[in-house]
């Protein structure tokens, strides 16, 4: 895994490639790169910071050149070996073991036609030193970002839009895209927090041409996969996740795994325990003074289970953070204001590993949102259960509801929590039902909480993915769902925090769910096969019911985030207070205060959990902070 960057006809590209993979040293701290070539009337300039993971000799080091073709390269190739073999029986000779000469030699054999042939997560600039033309690439399922700004002729890529903010004049935040992480708590891959640059989409390329012309396709699509998966019988599903995993553990350095104890991570743990006898693992606990307001269930018994039955060196790392420290830190390597406190947890564990020498991690992301584990998911089929109920009854079940409490000064109450959660959307139609518990206001709230200017801008904002629903030929509830989650939530919010929270230190993350081969599985199984009576993923535990006790297979769901409730009315009490009444997003009119006062208090009297909403105009405030500051975020650089 690695950070990549590059020029294409930019004036000075040269230095300011350099400057560009100076910023993303922590992706690639094994080792920089620069290769130049004319390209028309202009010069190419691709840049590269590499994490040595396979081939860790020099015929693995980029930007690699072979024959005119010219890559720079941020990934992993599952199939590189499948591959490799098949392009050595057609007479191709390779230097070195490295997946991205295989790249490489597949883009020279097939042209864009190798894509769709490539397991793996990826995003790459390639040029071809012969017609000029730079190709950029982003995998099939987003897992590797890739950032690109265009002026004129000339573009500029990279792998982290710190970079391209740090070094790029002419940078303007996106209005849209701030009202949009409010909604989210993210930035959705459509838009991008500067109004001049662009994610790359999933599964698509860009190719520029010296003559200024530009041509855009797309490989692969998981709207499309989904709607013909559908029509096919099922796979074994075991066979194809234990085939993931495995393939996913190719490496020439230590691979570890995440292990909360929970289903996803146990699953995954287990089939690598299998692949890598005494493989090491490692999980988070937090403190009981700050667990308890969350109601968390003891992930750490449910880990030594696992770890002990499998021969699983596990390493237990308590959650204490210095949560005013991680804030800024964070926020700067996020790239894009994003409201989830999971990517401290993800940091810290990732720092740990790589104290201990280790590079490669695994991680159960991409399970619940292809299989439906998410509690939503049943609460949006029990909310077609409940519009069914009377009022009559209906009313008094909703007033003694919103009377409790979801939290005291001593402990917090996750049941109640997710009754009034589910409440706020459960007499919605369907599609907005489901689209209300996944976002964190209504469109009164928003409109109530951002500058009355941009009354326009929120209802673009609401508007702008209401068809992800019903814009497929999916044939059930269950499923649509699956596939908005694909599309919006997991690239959009998941894949981005653990990309960057793990390449800020320096570790890569491998995800084996969320793999081509799965997502096709996935997709072959009816919605009633995977929410069966109240048992969410109900596929993967009968999957996973092979390798798994019960009790591991059969526990309560938990939850990998932080203790936010502990953290706002003790560590971060003092600067909620003065972002609420002095912050930047209040002084320039972003927020209204009185809107922002209105959540603290709610959350102050326990009547409602406003923690996430607080934690999230946290990290916009500094977000905003590095984004309109005079130098950017240079000043935070230095501290990776």
């Amino acid at each position: 895994m690695c950070g990549i960057a590059g020029t294409y006809l930019w004036p000075d590209g040269g230095p300011l490639t350099d400057r560009l993979t100076d910023t993303l040293a922590h992706r690639g701290p094994d080792g920089a790169g620069r290769h130049a070539h004319r390209a028309g009337t202009g010069d190419v300039h691709l840049g590269h910071r590499r994490l040595s993971i396979i081939d860790l000799s020099e015929t693995g080091a980029q930007p690699m050149v072979s024959a005119g073709l010219a890559i720079t390269y941020n990934g992993e190739l599952y199939n590189a070996p499948d591959l490799r073999r098949e392009l050595e029986s057609s007479g191709v000779r390779f230097r070195g073991t490295s997946d991205t000469e295989v790249v490489l030699e597949a883009f020279r054999r097939w042209g864009t036609d190798c894509l769709p042939r490539l397991r793996g997560m990826f995003a790459f600039g390639i040029f071809d030193e012969r017609t000029g033309e730079l190709t950029l690439v982003r995998d099939q399922l987003g897992i590797k970002p890739l950032f690109v700004v265009r002026r004129g002729n000339a573009t500029v890529f990279s792998s982290e839009l710190k970079a391209l903010a740090s070094e790029l004049d002419g940078l303007t935040v996106d209005d849209g895209a701030l009202v949009a992480s409010l909604l989210y708590y993210w930035v959705p891959d459509q838009r991008c927090a500067f109004r001049e640059a662009e994610k790359l989409a999933p599964g698509s390329w860009l190719r520029l041409r010296p003559d200024g012309t530009s041509e855009r396709g797309v490989y692969w699509d998981i709207k499309e996969v989904a709607n013909e998966a559908q029509h096919l019988p099922p796979l074994d599903l075991g066979e194809v996740i234990a085939d993931s995993t495995r393939a996913h553990l190719l490496s020439d350095v230590p691979v570890a795994t995440f292990l909360s104890g929970g289903l996803d991570s146990s699953y995954l743990t287990a089939l690598a325990a299998r692949f890598q006898p005494g493989i090491s693992a490692y999980t988070i606990g937090f403190r009981a003074e700050d667990a308890k307001f969350e109601a968390m269930p003891d992930d750490l018994k449910y880990a030594r289970i696992v770890a002990q039955k499998f021969g699983v060196d596990l390493h237990e790392i308590e959650i204490a953070p210095q949560v005013l420290d991680l804030l800024p830190k964070m926020t700067y390597h996020l790239d894009e204001p994003i409201g989830d406190p999971a990517a401290i947890n993800t940091y810290l564990i990732c720092m740990a590993a790589r104290e201990a020498g280790v590079k490669v991690m695994l991680s159960g992301m991409g399970a619940d949102e292809l299989f439906a584990g998410y509690r939503k998911h049943f609460a949006n089929l029990l909310a077609l259960r409940y519009q069914q109920v009377p009022g009559l009854v209906r009313r008094p079940v909703e007033t003694v509801v919103g009377r409790l409490p979801v939290a005291t000064a001593k402990r917090g109450y996750r049941s109640v929590r997710f009754a009034k959660r589910f409440l706020s959307f459960a007499e919605l139609p369907e599609e907005t039902a489901f689209r209300r518990s996944y976002t964190m206001y209504d469109r009164a709230e928003l409109i109530d909480l951002v500058n009355p200017d941009l009354l326009e801008t929120v209802d673009d904002v609401l508007t702008e993915h209401a068809d992800t629903y019903h814009d497929n030929a999916l044939a059930d509830h269950v499923n649509r769902m699956c596939l908005a989650d694909a599309r919006l939530f997991l690239p959009g919010l998941n894949l981005t925090y653990t990309d960057r929270s793990s390449m800020a230190a320096s570790t890569e993350v491998r995800v084996p769910f969320v793999d081509v081969e799965v997502v096709k599985a996935a997709f072959r199984i009816a919605g009633k096969d995977k929410i069966a009576g109240r048992q969410g993923k109900a596929a993967l535990k009968k999957a996973a019911t092979s390798i798994l006790p019960k009790e591991i297979v059969y526990r309560p769901k938990g939850l990998f985030s932080a203790p936010l409730r502990a953290w706002m009315s003790r560590d971060l009490a003092p600067l909620v207070r003065e972002v609420v009444n002095e912050g930047l997003l209040v002084s320039s009119g972003f927020l209204q205060k009185e809107a922002l006062q209105r959540l603290v208090a709610q959350d102050a009297a326990g009547q409602q959990d406003r923690s996430k909403e607080l934690w999230h105009v946290l990290t916009l405030e500094y977000w905003l902070r590095g984004a309109t500051a005079a130098d950017r975020p240079r000043e935070l650089a230095s501290k990776p």
